[in-house]
C-alpha cells in the first residue's frame, strides 16, 4: 500500500517511499540542498514547509513529491542518443529515447553540450570525448550567462551525481537539461584519457564521489 502524505509524515518515511522526493522538493522548493536549507529525517513535512517558508499549500507540496518520479524520469536520456549526437552516422535510427524532444533536436542536428560532473582524477583517467568538465567557473559562467533554454546533457560515472546537477541546474530556471541515464556505466562508446587534469576545482553536488 503507498504511502499517504499528511502533514505529520515525517521527512524519513517521504524519501523511503518516494526517493526522488529529495530532488523534486530542491527542485522546486530549493531545499534539502546544503546544510542551511536542509531538514532532518525526524522532520514533519509540516514542520519543513514551515521552516523553509513554504507558502504553497500542503496539497501542492505533496503534489510536487507524488510527481517527482516524472519529472526525474524526464531528465534521462539514454546514452545511445548521446552516442548519436557526438558521432551522427546515416544508418543511425533514434529509437531508443527516452524524450521525444531529444530525438528531434538530434535530428534536426542541434548541438547538446555533454558535461562531465566528475572529480578531476575522473575526469582525467577517462571521459567522453568532445566533453566539458564541470569546473566552478563554467558552473557560474552557465548559471549567470548561458540561456535559460540552453540543451545541457550531464553524466557521472552511474547517473546519480549528474542526476543531481542537472537538478540543481532546473531550479535555477533551465528548462532543457538532461541527465545521461546510467552514466558512464551504460557507455559504451570511446573514452579519452588525459595526462594533465583540469586545475579547477569541479562541482559536484552529491557526497558519494563514486557515482
Amino acid at each position: 500500500m503507498s504511502l499517504q502524505i499528511r502533514a505529520s509524515t515525517t521527512m524519513e518515511e517521504i524519501l523511503s517511499a518516494y526517493p526522488s522526493a529529495k530532488l523534486g522538493l530542491f527542485r522546486r522548493y530549493h531545499i534539502g540542498g546544503c546544510t542551511a536549507c536542509g531538514y532532518q529525517p525526524t522532520d514533519t513535512l509540516e514542520q519543513v514547509m514551515g521552516e523553509h517558508n513554504i507558502s504553497d499549500p500542503l496539497e501542492a507540496v505533496i503534489a510536487c513529491i507524488l510527481e517527482s518520479r516524472q519529472v526525474e524520469a524526464g531528465l534521462q536520456i539514454l546514452p545511445t542518443v548521446v552516442a548519436a549526437a557526438i558521432k551522427p552516422k546515416p544508418e543511425t535510427q533514434l529509437v531508443d529515447l527516452s524524450s521525444p524532444e531529444v530525438a528531434a533536436a538530434l535530428e534536426r542536428g542541434e548541438s547538446w553540450p555533454l558535461i562531465d560532473v566528475r572529480s578531476p582524477e575522473e575526469w582525467a583517467n577517462g571521459h567522453i570525448p568532445g566533453a566539458q568538465f564541470l569546473t566552478l567557473e563554467l558552473k557560474f559562467e552557465a548559471l549567470d550567462t548561458w540561456p535559460k533554454d540552453t540543451r545541457i546533457v550531464f553524466y557521472s560515472n552511474a547517473g546519480r551525481r549528474s542526476l543531481e546537477v542537472a537538478s540543481y541546474f532546473m531550479a535555477y530556471g533551465f528548462t532543457n537539461v538532461r541527465n545521461m541515464a546510467g552514466g558512464l556505466e551504460a557507455w559504451s562508446g570511446e573514452l579519452q584519457a588525459s595526462n594533465v587534469p583540469p586545475l579547477t576545482v569541479e562541482v559536484s553536488a552529491i557526497n558519494d564521489r563514486r557515482d
